[in-house]
């Protein structure tokens, strides 16, 4: 059924539309063209894109891994403390990614709470590439875990319920019933938390530093272009884009379609 949309709703939706396209225009008409190949392929780039790429890569596995029995267990279990763990996992969502990279010091940082026993094991995570993926991890799972906990606790459990009648143990209907017919609003919380793993800045920069070669991502990379080499930045914030867009178009056929 079609709706005709009423003028009143018709235009602040266009504003807000351009509004969200104008600054990425921008960046489409600023960009050096002539020169772009060049320019994304110097060493430099592109050793801060192999970077992103492992380090969103290793934060999308950490979060699946610990993200998705996080999820089933705020969605399905009713346990003390409930409440504060579901703030726990917004929390980093809406803190200030500086304040999220100060608390990753205090508390895995070398003088913080966990620090000193991880310094015993051998592991010293800030201005490391693993201090990297903690911090990207940090403020990228939450997408995840939101997400996947939201479909969860939308679905019907009877399937669920008939496979354990059926001898099925918890995780055996996990991973044959659930996580199969969650698996759109799984896909699309993956992709949510891998596209913002990709552009994490404020934590990383603050907990593991702008170290070429080691945490040195492309946000990272844009922020130093900035100060010498403007149309170096936005070169490589367009392929930043084009990353994030073509991984998100190509799910948008699939699993990221709207709910009817």
């Amino acid at each position: 059924m079609r709706v005709r949309a009423p003028l009143t709703l018709v235009l602040p939706a266009v504003l807000a539309a351009g509004f969200l396209a104008v600054p990425l225009l921008g960046i489409l008409a600023d960009a050096p063209w002539s020169d772009l190949v060049g320019r994304l392929t110097e060493p430099a780039v592109t050793e801060a894109l192999r970077l992103s790429l492992l380090v969103s890569g290793w934060t999308l596995l950490f979060s699946l891994l610990f993200g998705i029995p996080l999820a089933w267990l705020l969605a399905r279990v009713d346990f003390p403390g409930r409440t504060v763990v579901r703030c726990l996992v917004l929390l980093p969502m809406v803190l200030p990614p500086t304040v999220a990279g100060v608390a990753l010091f205090q508390g895995v940082g070398r003088r913080g709470l966990l620090g000193g026993y991880l310094e015993s094991l051998g592991v010293v995570l800030p201005f490391s590439t693993a201090g990297a993926v903690v911090a990207s991890t940090f403020v990228a799972m939450p997408f995840l875990v939101i997400s996947l906990e939201g479909a969860l606790a939308g679905l019907e459990p009877q399937y669920e319920e008939a496979a354990a009648t059926m001898g099925a143990g918890p995780l055996h209907t996990l991973r044959l019933v659930t996580l199969p017919m969650l698996a759109p609003s799984l896909m699309a919380g993956a992709a949510l938390c891998w596209a913002r793993a990709l552009g994490e800045f404020g934590a990383t920069i603050t907990f593991a530093g702008n170290l070429p070669g080691t945490t040195q991502t492309l946000p990272l990379k844009v922020y130093l272009l900035l100060q010498d080499d403007p149309t170096g930045a936005t070169a490589v914030s367009l392929l930043l884009v084009a990353v994030a867009a073509a991984v998100l178009f190509a799910l948008r056929g699939r699993w990221l379609r709207p709910l009817r």
